[in-house]
């Protein structure tokens, strides 16, 4: 019942869609309505005005109306706080499914009204920021996510209870910018495959062909990898690691994961492209219906690269 009234009340406000930024806050988009402590003041002013009239105390009734005329002056103080508010931009930088995503809100003003006690909410989650001696800020909220894909944002809220607390103003804005998730990457995926080309690079490998250092047992370790001569100088188990000479390219194709069902397709693949961008491998991803992405490396291509994984369709 109470998201209900929430959503009803909301369709009588602005904006009632998506806007572009940026967006000024104007006085036909800021509403103001007293606190509970401003009830509370509101009810002992009526008791104060109705007790002075009646016992005829003109002391009384003139700190009443001080007390009302200061009240009715921080309703309009609370709405100056906002008005002329400019909301500049929203931006995030893609974060994994299940990750807490970093939503960075620029406001700015173009007076020189000092701002205090701004909050900034979407949905359950509030930042505050003031605008002092700057004319402009970035407002950081933590934002969840839960899938993949385009995160359309809802309506964010600006308000202030400034300067006594007595009313709350607050105004929205919808900004019209999609954010981007990437598919969260599979947690234990197997190696990379193995590349063509010149076998410039060399990866360690259990099974390789030069030595390439001898470091503690692990649980999980096979017995024929355990360097027992050397072993036999220390008190703990070594194991012999190796190099393997492999190829510079990497071709990441959707075909060859078949048996996978498609969200398992997509998580391993995106754990290969992390994989191949740590390494430094170049790489190059076939997805059905779009065109091949690279050979490449570099963090504009592995954006590419998982944006593409992160907009496939959901199976």
């Amino acid at each position: 019942m109470k998201h209900t009234l929430a959503a009803s009340g909301r369709a009588f406000t602005r904006p009632r869609q998506p806007e572009s930024l940026p967006q000024r806050l104007g006085r036909r988009r800021i509403y103001v309505l007293p606190t509970r402590f401003g009830m509370f003041v509101t009810v002992l002013l009526v008791v104060m005005l109705l007790g002075a009239l009646n016992y005829n105390n003109n002391p009384a009734l003139l700190l009443a109306l001080l007390l009302a005329t200061v009240a009715i002056a921080s309703t309009f103080s609370a709405h100056l706080q906002l008005s002329g508010l400019q909301v500049d931009a929203v931006s995030a930088e893609p974060v994994i499914a299940g990750a807490t995503m970093r939503l960075r809100i620029n406001l700015s003003r173009a007076d020189t009204r000092v701002r205090r006690g701004l909050a900034v909410s979407l949905g359950d989650v509030v930042a505050h920021g003031h605008l002092v001696d700057t004319d402009r800020i970035e407002v950081d909220l933590p934002l969840p996510t839960e899938r993949r894909g385009w995160m359309d944002l809802d309506r964010i809220r600006l308000s202030t209870t400034q300067p006594l607390g007595l009313v709350r103003a607050w105004s929205w804005v919808w900004p019209d910018a999609p954010l981007l998730v990437y598919a969260a990457p599979e947690p234990q995926a197997p190696p990379l495959p193995e590349g063509d080309g010149d076998p410039l690079h060399t990866r360690v490998h259990a099974s390789g062909d030069e030595l390439h250092q001898l470091r503690p047992y692990r649980a999980g370790d096979a017995p024929r990898s355990i360097s027992w001569k050397h072993s036999a100088r220390r008190d703990t188990l070594l194991v012999r690691e190796y190099e393997k000479p492999v190829g510079v390219d990497i071709l990441l194709d959707w075909r060859q994961l078949a048996p996978l069902p498609g969200e398992a397709r997509i998580a391993r693949l995106a754990r290969w492209v992390d994989l191949a961008e740590r390494e430094g491998r170049r790489y190059t991803l076939h997805l059905p219906g779009q065109p091949a992405l690279g050979p490449s490396q570099g963090s504009s291509h592995h954006h590419l690269c998982q944006r593409a994984l992160a907009l496939m369709p959901h199976g």
